[in-house]
């Protein structure tokens, strides 16, 4: 028997990507590659230093197929400090993948690892 809930959620992530996604640049260093991307956000339970818990909005959450994550020929991993560039209207924002309070700057966005959900600071606008 199939695995149905793996199945259901790689048809889920391709409907993501074909009607719910826009072109980002995805850089490191010299190297980029353009990318579908849906875009979203991740309230995150952070540690506040007193024993308590806060919380926090990443600013952006980009979701992307690991399939499309090539830079130099070669399939990549998001690291912290990479930048991803979306261009909205005639601005193209900058954001640092990054994630608040020492948490993972991505995780995957579900159990089958259909995508990765990598968190982001904005740096800048162009």
């Amino acid at each position: 028997m199939a695995d149905l809930l793996r199945a259901g959620q790689q048809w889920l992530a391709s409907k993501l990507k074909s009607h719910a996604s826009s072109t980002v640049v995805y850089v490191r260093g010299t190297n980029q590659v353009s990318v579908l991307a849906t875009i979203g956000r991740t309230l995150m339970k952070l540690d506040d230093g007193y024993g308590g818990v806060r919380m926090q909005w990443t600013d952006r959450d980009f979701l992307i197929n690991p399939a499309d994550l090539v830079l130099a020929g070669s399939l990549i991993t998001p690291e912290r400090g990479d930048t991803i560039l979306e261009t909205v209207g005639t601005k193209v924002y900058s954001y640092e993948v990054n994630a608040p309070g020492g948490e993972p700057a991505w995780r995957w966005s579900d159990p089958h690892r259909s995508l990765y959900r990598i968190h982001t600071k904005e740096i800048g606008i162009a």
